[in-house]
């Protein structure tokens, strides 16, 4: 039987929540560092999103909500093209559709909503993040591929090799190893660390709106929603209750848009369920979500201590492509294995057709013009079209059966 944190002490509960806080940390912060947001605001938004998500689940959810990755092409592009301002807009309508799908899911059940994304759908989808992202992860360690490769191979290493604990922080030890290399070669700039303040309010950004930000911005939702259904479902099967029928996929879904609606509102990136701490769960065995509610507040605490933000901003960018070679490449791993799990049968042209133009328009930069100048762009067009041709193409009787079950996060 799990244990109850109603049973322990104080220090060890706090010890539980720090520990979900450790995990959380190194990829939450990691997301702001790749779209120019700030890393204490990502933070704040994190652990007030967590909590938010604790209130409308009725408290029966053990997860913990960091920042999406599926979400960091897009925001770079309006961040260029618009500024990070009409990116966090974006965000806040991504929410807004988290909650339109929500009340989708409560008129016509989970399974019908379900069928719109199975496997051959929901696998390339989730390759277009990865693969679109490549050549960030590329760019940034190309600065300096000595001290990325460094931080690489640790990452690698520890994902690998380590055990218990350690074995879920590869991104963190990655980070401390490669901040060690960078020294080494002189690339660390310790200016902005000591000039900060020890105490200092996160510098939340308030959001502006643009037609074009929320089309290519917030049909990603359409993407996470799989992801979301798959770390709910993990969730669930490690604590052994069905927390898609209780306390449902429609309350889920409303406390992830409304973290990511509060999260664009105070100027950080979009929030999502996160597996590392339903890794967590796995190794402790101890399920009670008030753990996870522990980590948010040491979320919110970290987001004031201004030297931490500082320090966060002053890794140097070989460091964070190292670590990027390795995250993206496993999202696009994620839908690999969503498409190799549910058997999809790729001698059928009909999916072999689906997948195709999924990938394509997704990694190749696809453009969709609208009235107003105005266009429907790379991952969310690629989405939509997949959707649309799943439902229009006709299906083999022995085809497989809708249902993701995929467990990527971040």
């Amino acid at each position: 039987m799990a244990a109850s944190t109603g049973t322990l002490s104080q220090g060890k509960r706090f010890v539980l929540g720090l520990q979900h806080a450790a995990a959380m940390f190194g990829a939450t912060v990691l997301v702001p560092m790749q779209t120019g947001l700030h890393p204490s605001v990502a933070l704040l938004t994190a652990g007030l999103g967590t909590l938010l998500f604790h209130v409308v689940t009725k408290g029966k959810v053990p997860v913990f909500l960091g920042s999406s990755f599926a979400f960091i092409a897009a925001i770079q592009l309006v961040g260029q093209r618009e500024g990070l301002e009409y990116a966090t807009g974006g965000i806040i309508a991504a929410g807004l559709v988290y909650m339109a799908l929500a009340g989708l899911v409560y008129l016509f059940g989970v399974d019908r909503v379900r069928s719109f994304f199975p496997p051959i759908v929901a696998g390339p989808m989730i390759m277009v993040i990865g693969l679109t992202l490549a050549d960030t992860a590329v760019g940034m360690a190309s600065a300096h591929w000595g001290v990325a490769l460094i931080t690489l191979l640790a990452v690698v290493l520890t994902a690998v090799y380590a055990r218990g604990f350690f074995k879920l922080l590869p991104i963190m030890t990655g980070i401390v190893v490669g901040f060690g290399a960078a020294l080494a070669f002189g690339l660390v700039d310790w200016t902005a660390v000591q000039a900060a303040d020890w105490f200092a309010v996160p510098p939340v950004m308030a959001p502006k709106f643009s037609l074009s930000a929320i089309l290519a911005i917030a049909p990603i939702a359409l993407v996470t929603m799989v992801e979301h259904i798959g770390d709910i479902t993990t969730n669930g099967a490690v604590i052994g209750k069905d927390l898609i029928r209780d306390p449902g996929l429609h309350r889920t879904l409303i406390g992830d848009g409304l973290a990511s609606a509060l999260a664009g509102l105070l100027g950080g990136p979009a929030n999502t369920t996160y597996s590392e701490n339903t890794g967590v769960l796995a190794v402790t065995k101890n399920y009670d979500p008030s753990t996870l509610r522990i980590a948010a507040c040491i979320a919110i605490v970290m987001a004031f201590i201004g030297k931490l933000g500082a320090l966060l901003q002053s890794i140097p960018q070989p460091v964070m492509g190292g670590i990027s070679i390795v995250l993206f490449g496993m999202i696009t791993s994620v839908g690999i294995r969503q498409v190799v799990d549910n058997r999809v049968d790729l001698s059928d042209s009909r999916n072999l057709v689906i997948a195709a133009v999924v990938l394509v328009l997704g990694i190749g930069g696809a453009a969709l013009p609208l009235p107003g100048g105005l266009q429907l762009s790379g991952m969310a067009l690629s989405a939509l079209v997949g959707i649309a041709l799943n439902k229009l193409l006709p299906e083999r009787a022995a085809a497989v059966s809708a249902g993701p079950v995929l467990t990527g996060d971040d």
